[in-house]
C-alpha cells in the first residue's frame, strides 16, 4: 500500500467512527502557549474522532504534544485554534471553554493522584453525590477492578498497580462520557505494565467505555487502542488502527517511529532506485537463489529464531530473523528473497 492508500485508510478510518455514535471530535485544535516573549505552538491543527466505545491512543514521544492535547480535551487548556466537539456539543474553541467539571470527562492522571489521607473506598467515591446509589456504586467499582478485598487500605500500603486500579476506578465512578489516560502505566515495571494493560482493555471494553490514552510506548498503544495517533512535533501524522500503521505507514515518520527497523536503499533489495524502504527484520527470507545479497556481521540468540545484523554492498546495515537452518554465521553471505514488501517513500 502506497501513501496515498495509506492517508485513505486513515479517512475511511474516520469516516466510520463519525458515521457512528460520536463521542469525541478534534477539528483542528491548536494549543500553544508563550515562552521568553516567543509564542510556541505545541499542538498543530490536531484532527480526530472517537466512537462509542472505542479506545484511541495519542503515540509520541517526550515533548511532541499528545499530553497537551488530552489537558485541552479536559478543559486544563485553552485552544488557540480549532474546536473540541464532545457528544454532539462544541466544548472548547478559540473564543471559550465549557470548565472541567461541566464536560463528564474522567482522567487518569500519570502519578494518580490519590488523596493520602483517605483509604481505597473513599478515594473511589470522591468524585460521587451523595445518594442511595452512592455506597451500591463504590463496590460495583471495586468489584469491576478486583480490590473488594482492599477497600480499607490507604494509598501507601498498596502496590503500584493496585494504585493504578483505584484511579482507574474512581475515574469510572461518575461514569463520564469520555476517559482520558495520562501515562497510566509509566510508574510500573515493564512486568507490570504488559499484564495492566491487557487488564485495561479487557474493562474499557467490557464497561463500553470510549477512552483516550497518551503514551510513548507503542506496545501498550497496540494493546489497547483501537485507532492509534503517531504524533511528531505537535502533529498528527497519522490515524489508523495498529495494523495499518505497521504495514502502511503515511509518511516517513511513521514507518521510521512504528516497529524495528532500518532504512535501505531500494537498488538493494532490487527495487526502485530512486526510493527508500523501510525494512524490518522479518521481511527478508533466506533464499540461496534470492537476488537479494548481504554480509553477515553478527548473531544473537533470540529464543524462536536468530537476529542477523546485516551489511548489504552500498554500507547501509539492517536486521533479519534467521532460523538455525540459515546457518547465520557471522563472516558468510547470504542470499535473500522478500518476504514481505517494505513500506517504500521517495529520497
Amino acid at each position: 500500500m502506497n501513501r496515498m492508500d495509506a492517508r485513505a485508510a486513515t479517512n475511511a478510518g474516520n469516516a466510520i467512527a463519525a458515521a457512528q455514535d460520536e463521542v469525541l471530535r478534534l477539528d483542528a485544535i491548536r494549543v500553544g502557549y508563550a515562552v521568553d516573549g516567543a509564542w510556541r505552538t505545541v499542538v498543530d491543527g490536531l484532527s480526530l474522532s472517537l466512537a462509542a466505545g472505542q479506545v484511541g491512543a495519542l503515540l509520541g514521544a517526550s515533548g511532541c504534544g499528545k499530553t497537551t492535547a488530552l489537558r485541552a480535551i479536559a478543559g486544563f487548556e485553552p485552544l488557540q485554534g480549532g474546536r473540541i466537539v464532545l457528544r454532539g456539543d462544541t466544548v472548547a474553541d478559540a473564543t471559550s471553554s465549557l470548565p472541567p467539571e461541566h464536560r463528564r470527562v474522567g482522567m487518569v492522571f500519570q502519578d494518580y493522584a490519590l488523596f493520602p489521607h483517605l483509604d481505597v473506598r473513599a478515594n473511589v467515591g470522591f468524585g460521587l453525590k451523595r445518594s442511595g446509589e452512592r455506597d451500591a456504586r463504590i463496590d460495583a467499582m471495586l468489584a469491576l477492578v478486583g480490590l473488594s478485598d482492599r477497600a480499607r487500605a490507604f494509598p501507601h500500603e498498596l502496590s503500584g498497580g493496585q494504585q493504578q486500579r483505584v484511579a482507574l476506578a474512581r475515574a469510572l465512578a461518575p461514569a463520564p462520557a469520555l476517559l482520558l489516560l495520562d501515562e497510566p502505566f509509566s510508574n510500573l515495571d515493564a512486568g507490570g505494565r504488559q499484564r495492566l494493560a491487557s487488564e485495561l482493555r479487557t474493562l474499557l471494553k467490557q464497561t463500553g467505555t470510549t477512552a483516550l490514552m497518551v503514551t510513548h510506548d507503542q506496545g501498550e498503544a497496540f494493546a489497547i487502542a483501537d485507532a492509534i495517533g503517531v504524533m511528531g512535533a505537535g502533529r498528527l501524522h497519522q490515524w489508523a488502527d495498529a495494523a495499518t500503521l505497521y504495514r502502511a505507514p503515511a509518511d516517513r515518520f511513521v514507518a521510521g517511529f512504528i516497529g524495528r527497523g532500518h532504512w535501505v536503499a531500494g537498488a538493494m533489495l532490487g527495487l526502485a532506485h530512486d526510493m527508500d524502504a523501510r525494512l524490518r527484520p522479518g521481511d527478508l527470507l533466506p533464499d540461496p537463489d534470492g537476488p537479494i545479497q548481504a554480509h553477515v556481521e553478527a548473531v544473537s540468540f533470540q529464543g524462536p529464531h536468530h537476529l542477523a545484523r546485516i551489511r548489504f554492498a552500498d554500507g547501509s546495515c539492517a536486521e533479519a530473523e534467521l532460523d538455525d537452518a540459515a546457518n547465520p554465521t557471522p563472516g558468510v553471505v547470504l542470499r535473500f528473497r522478500l518476504r514481505n514488501a517494505p513500506s517504500l517513500f521517495a529520497r
